[in-house]
C-alpha cells in the first residue's frame, strides 16, 4: 500500500505497466535512474529495488514529493527527490535509465492545469509533457542509456516514436494494455469523439510503454 497525499495521482494500470516494463528491461546493475513525474514514487521504488541502482525522482508537486518521501522511507529505500519541472530540474545531468509516467490526457481546458489535474491533463493533444520528454531524452541519457515512457494511444503513439527516432534514438513499443475509461475520460467521452480521438461509444483506451535506446556504435 502506498501513501498518497490529497491531489496526488493514484497508481493505476499505467503505473503497473511501466513498472513491469522496467523490471523486464535488462537494466544493468549500478545504473543511474531518473523517474520523471514520480507522483507517489511507485516507479522510483521499483527502480530503487534493482541491483545497485542510484535513483532520482522529480515532480512539480510538493504533495507528490512528500508522498514519495514517505513511501521510500517506509521501505528503507534511498531515492533523491527533486522538486520542480523535469524540463529544468535535472538539466545538465546524465542518467542510464529515464522512466516516466507523464501527464498524457487530452484536455480542452483553458490555461495550464491546476491541482490534481496536473497529474493527467496535458494540453489539447495530450502531448505537453510527452513532447518535452522526447526532446530532452537525448540530452539526459548516457551513451548507453534507455528511456521507458507510458502513454495512451489517444496521445499519438506514432508521433512519439517518430520524434524519438528523429532525435537519434531507436524507439519501439514494448508493452500494451487495453483498459476501460476512468472517470476523467468518461467525462470527456463526447469531447474526445468530437475531436476524432475516439469512436462513438468508445469506452476503452490502449496504454503503451515506449522504449528508446541510444544506437549502439
Amino acid at each position: 500500500m502506498l501513501i498518497r497525499m490529497p491531489g496526488v495521482y493514484r497508481p493505476q494500470s499505467d503505473t503497473r505497466l511501466l513498472a513491469r516494463a522496467l523490471s523486464e528491461a535488462g537494466v544493468p546493475p549500478g545504473s543511474r535512474i531518473l523517474d520523471a513525474c514520480t507522483g507517489t514514487g511507485a516507479v522510483a521504488i521499483a527502480a530503487a529495488r534493482l541491483p545497485g541502482a542510484s535513483v532520482a525522482a522529480v515532480d512539480i508537486s510538493r504533495s507528490a514529493l512528500a508522498s514519495a518521501w514517505l513511501n521510500c522511507r517506509l521501505r528503507g529505500l534511498r531515492v533523491e527527490l527533486l522538486h520542480g519541472d523535469f524540463r529544468s530540474a535535472v538539466r545538465g545531468r546524465k542518467f542510464d535509465v529515464l522512466v516516466s509516467n507523464p501527464p498524457y490526457v487530452p484536455s480542452g481546458a483553458d490555461g495550464p492545469p491546476r491541482g490534481a489535474a496536473r497529474s493527467w491533463d496535458a494540453g489539447i493533444d495530450g502531448r505537453a509533457a510527452i513532447d518535452s520528454l522526447c526532446q530532452l531524452a537525448p540530452e539526459l541519457l548516457s551513451s548507453t542509456g534507455l528511456m521507458l515512457m507510458v502513454q495512451s494511444s489517444l496521445s499519438g503513439v506514432d508521433r512519439t516514436l517518430n520524434q524519438l527516432r528523429a532525435n537519434g534514438l531507436k524507439a519501439a513499443t514494448v508493452a500494451r494494455a487495453i483498459i476501460p475509461f476512468g472517470p476523467v475520460l468518461r467525462r470527456r467521452a463526447d469531447w474526445l469523439t468530437a475531436r476524432g480521438l475516439t469512436g462513438p461509444g468508445q469506452c476503452e483506451e490502449e496504454l503503451v510503454v515506449i522504449r528508446a535506446d541510444r544506437p549502439r556504435k
